[in-house]
């Protein structure tokens, strides 16, 4: 039991990072657009992030401080503080989608308007950043968000040509009428919703959260390489039914209503109730793990007290900037903005981030006065170097791309 509850960490990381909001609805698109012809896009971020992750959750276990906790004492003010100003707007932006997320759960399952329920969401979120303990907060939205599961056992009911869809997964090309163009747009969407810069700061920050040493690098490594494989597995199961039940008669998914279609024609009402339950525990999962993202960031950069492990009065900046956060994010929502919208396009931007996210972990990593005799080996530094340029090539391509296809239209 020990070890079930040593992966909610990962888990929830996991689903936080592959299954929120914007991702719910981007790979139900995909899905019903293009097949699993990007499936090897969700199988190559799948590797990325455990890469990195590894890397950081091994600097927080040897170190006993988070990545942005040596950011600035390693690389310097500068290029640190470009570092926080991008990776925590692109943060930002998505704790703001997983609210409106939360919110659209809660009007699919009670017709109740969106924008009413965003005020209640955001208090309720405030009071479980504010209070929650951590590992309760890990463990109950981490291991709900496997309701999620549902969608495999959807797709497996619905009994569909596997060798068809093996077929789409193997071509890694446009389907007809598409273009190369739509199709490179959303292989930058896909990688950069699978390596989102808040995943590492949230993962990193949690095993300092849970004290972490030497002697839980087996843990963490179980987080990370049974975590994040699992929320790509997810992920792909969207695609996958939407993929069987929309793609043949041409229907395209554009909000989050469409997304559990699919399980109600395989498994009926039951399997809806079960699915909506996935995405609210994964998309208030998210919330939390952005909320607490943006203030870990801010409080490591400048030094400050920080985390659910102290009291909150000994760290009451933190917290004064998770409730900032969850109060722009609320007045941004009440504008009537779209939550789905926003996460779309936050993922295409946090493309632009990622070299400066992990390029100070690849360092790190590799840095002797902080890790001694737990540097990256050979194997880990080929894959992070290659990686590393892969970061770049998607990081150049992601606004031209947006601006071409119209933000994938």
């Amino acid at each position: 039991m020990k070890k079930v509850f040593a992966l909610a960490l990962g888990i929830l990381t996991a689903i936080g990072g592959f299954v929120d909001i914007g991702d719910l609805v981007t790979n139900a698109l995909v899905g019903s657009r293009f097949g699993l012809s990007l499936a090897w896009v969700v199988a190559v971020g799948v590797v990325g992030i455990c890469v990195f992750a590894e890397m950081s959750g091994r600097v927080a276990a040897i170190s006993g401080r988070a990545t942005f906790d040596l950011v600035r004492e390693r690389l310097g003010p500068r290029l640190g503080f470009a570092n926080l100003l991008a990776s925590m707007g692109v943060t930002f932006l998505t704790f703001i989608a997983e609210i409106g997320g939360v919110a659209l759960s809660l009007e699919i399952a009670t017709s109740v308007n969106e924008v009413l329920w965003v005020p209640v969401v955001a208090a309720a979120l405030w009071i479980v950043l504010w209070r929650v303990k951590f590992e309760v907060l890990e463990n109950a939205f981490g291991l709900a968000g496997l309701a999620l599961v549902v969608f495999a056992v959807a797709l497996w009911k619905l009994g569909p040509d596997w060798s068809a869809l093996w077929g789409q997964a193997r071509s890694a090309a446009p389907p007809p009428g598409e273009s190369w163009t739509s199709y490179g747009y959303y292989v930058v969407a896909l990688f950069g919703a699978a390596m989102t810069p808040y995943e590492v700061f949230f993962f990193s920050s949690g095993g300092v959260e849970e004290k972490w040493t030497a002697k839980s690098l087996s843990t963490m490594r179980l987080n990370v390489f049974v975590g994040f494989p699992l929320g790509g597995a997810l992920s792909l199961s969207i695609a996958a039914v939407t993929a069987v039940v929309f793609l043949p008669v041409g229907v395209q998914v554009n909000s989050l209503a469409q997304v559990p279609i699919p399980v109600a024609v395989a498994l009926g009402k039951v399997g809806v109730a079960v699915a909506l339950l996935g995405f609210f525990a994964a998309t208030f999962g998210a919330a939390c793990e952005t909320g607490l993202s943006v203030g870990y960031s801010v409080a490591q950069f400048f030094g400050w007290r920080w985390g659910k492990f102290v009291a909150p009065r000994q760290a009451a900046r933190f917290h004064a900037v998770v409730l900032l956060s969850t109060v722009l994010a609320v007045a941004v929502l009440l504008t009537t903005v779209d939550p789905i919208a926003v996460t779309e396009y936050s993922v295409v931007f946090s493309a632009l981030a990622l070299p400066l996210t992990y390029l100070p972990i690849l360092v790190i990593a590799n840095d002797p006065d902080y890790m001694g005799g737990s540097v990256n080996g050979r194997f880990a530094n080929a894959l992070g170097t290659v990686y590393f340029v892969v970061i770049v090539v998607v990081s150049v391509a992601a606004i031209p791309l947006m601006i071409l296809t119209k933000g994938g239209q």
